[in-house]
């Protein structure tokens, strides 16, 4: 059947074929085109692919800022930006006129009113006791404690089996394995035992993978799109639905085989010697569970703001430090100046050299380098690579761009760190010596322009964490093994909220070492 008889039978199918053909020639050679009712989105679905790199290109073609409009009606007008003067502004300078809001509350509902979510005296009670919990001393040695522990005992059995038996490791993976576990012990005392030589399934992180994939796509569907598949049963709204009973009933276990256990040691009413005490009850659920304060109408001993607590946390602990490793021995592997250059640091902390060897905290603190290339991998591959504001009032940014409550601000962290204005001629680069004062000190960037911890009111309680997990793991991998990357893979980023690698990272590993110490 020819072209012309279709045009005339099917009229509708020529017309979206035009569309279709038009709106590719647009969205590949300039701006997004504006069509009548549907706006730009199908310029939006037709990238969602590659929604990062797309990023980037609108945000060099168009001075860091692009007005991204929406299909009539649907109130879907984003303004996505790269301008440091407009995060600096929203984070910071005008902070109280951009919460959370309702809006960022619907799509990410999931969390509850957890952190990540909470706004006003529900958001500081909890900022401030987060903070009072993680820069206790007893919990960072037991931060640093796990660990030491995960990477010897279970890290490191993995790497030396795949290395004698030759085989093929995804490391996206094994992080991801590797973080749940540790951030499971710190946050509920619990062990899953995720890393290890039988590679368990893991429920939990499949469906915190399914959910964070469903919230990606929400930011895109109308909302009204959205109820209808979750009332259908279909599509990415099921999707989470069915990943939401999972995360909870996993969480819901281990808060009542933690109550359980309290119970338990009550009614025992042993004295312990205070070694044993120093062991004992670091991890946050214990210290939540001993809380009997109650602030805008929640307990903090309460089953749903411990849920809710614990999967903020679990987000946060499990997917952007995995994340981080991920990316950051992908730029190792692509760049052996670079861990050369690492490589000759960590030598240099050490009496004897050549053999095997875990490294401490107290050892990391001293690299620099290392410290260094860490920043340069969270600058180029943010774990999260989006943040979303929405005003409560009507505003003008410092681009001039006009916004209001329907509008939504997207920060593209991945497309900033791509910049020239920003980061130079070289921003492309895998280049730790950015970082690095003539002085030979870390370099200090402000956080609108490195977000990768967030910024302002809200900069991340974690970050000492992560930056600690990081060295930590960074530091024994690249001193006792080298990672070879399986030939032929595809590596770029999935559509998610957090920067997975979109099919795992395949290596092959070998040892630097003859034998383990």
């Amino acid at each position: 059947m020819e072209m012309g008889s279709i045009s005339i039978q099917y009229p509708e199918l020529f017309v979206a074929f035009i569309c279709f053909l038009v709106t590719c020639f647009l969205t590949r050679n300039g701006l997004p085109w504006n069509w009548p009712f549907l706006g730009m989105l199908p310029s939006v679905l037709i990238h969602l692919h590659r929604v990062h790199s797309r990023c980037v290109d609108l945000m060099q073609q168009s001075n860091c800022n692009f007005l991204l409009l929406g299909p009539w009606f649907a109130n879907m007008d984003a303004l996505i930006t790269a301008d440091p003067a407009n995060i600096q502004y929203v984070m910071s300078t005008n902070f109280t006129n951009y919460p959370k809001g309702e809006e960022f509350l619907r799509i990410f509902d999931i969390l509850g009113a957890g952190i990540f979510n909470s706004d006003g005296d529900l958001w500081k009670f909890q900022r401030k006791i987060m903070r009072s919990l993680i820069n206790h001393k007893r919990f960072i040695r037991f931060l640093v404690k796990v660990t030491y522990n995960k990477v010897q005992k279970g890290l490191v059995p993995i790497l030396q089996h795949a290395y004698k038996d030759g085989l093929v490791l995804d490391l996206q993976d094994v992080f991801q394995r590797l973080t749940f576990d540790t951030t499971c012990l710190l946050v509920t005392g619990h062990d899953p035992g995720c890393l290890s030589l039988e590679f368990p399934d893991v429920p939990f992180s499949k469906a915190l993978d399914d959910a964070e994939e469903a919230i990606a796509h929400r930011h895109i569907l109308p909302d009204n799109f959205w109820k209808l598949q979750k009332w259908l049963g279909l599509g990415q709204a099921h999707k989470l639905t069915q990943a939401w009973k999972v995360l909870d009933h996993f969480i819901d276990s281990i808060i009542s085989m933690k109550r359980q256990h309290q119970q338990e040691e009550e009614e025992e009413e042993e004295e312990e010697e205070e070694e044993d005490k120093e062991e004992e009850g670091v991890d946050l659920l214990t210290s939540f569970l001993k809380e009997q304060v109650e602030t805008s109408g929640i307990n903090v001993n309460d089953d749903k703001f411990l849920r809710d607590t614990i999967l903020n946390l679990m987000l946060a602990g499990r997917d952007t430090t995995s994340s981080a490793l991920t990316w950051f021995f992908w730029l190792m592997s692509q760049n052996p100046r670079v861990e050369d250059k690492v490589r000759d640091e960590l030598k240099g902390t050490l009496v004897l050299q050549n053999q095997w060897h875990v490294f401490q905290i107290e050892e990391t603190n001293k690299l620099t380098y290392l410290h260094a290339a860490i920043c340069e991998s969270l600058r180029l591959y943010p774990p999260v690579p989006f943040q979303h504001k929405s005003p409560i009032q009507p505003d003008t940014l410092p681009s001039g761009h006009h916004v209001t409550q329907n509008t939504k601000i997207l920060f593209s962290l991945y497309a900033m760190a791509r910049m020239k204005g920003i980061w130079g001629e070289d921003c492309f680069e895998f280049k730790p010596e950015r970082w690095i004062t003539k002085e030979g000190k870390i370099k200090y960037e402000p956080p609108h322009k490195f977000l990768s911890f967030n910024a302002g009111p809200r900069t991340c309680l974690g970050k000492e964490v992560a930056l600690t997990q990081m060295k930590m793991v960074g530091a024994t991998l690249i001193h006792n093994y080298k990672f070879h990357v399986v030939h032929g893979q595809d590596v770029e980023p999935d559509l998610s909220v957090i920067l997975h690698m979109k099919h795992g990272f395949k290596v092959n590993v070998s040892s630097r070492w003859n034998t383990l110490h």
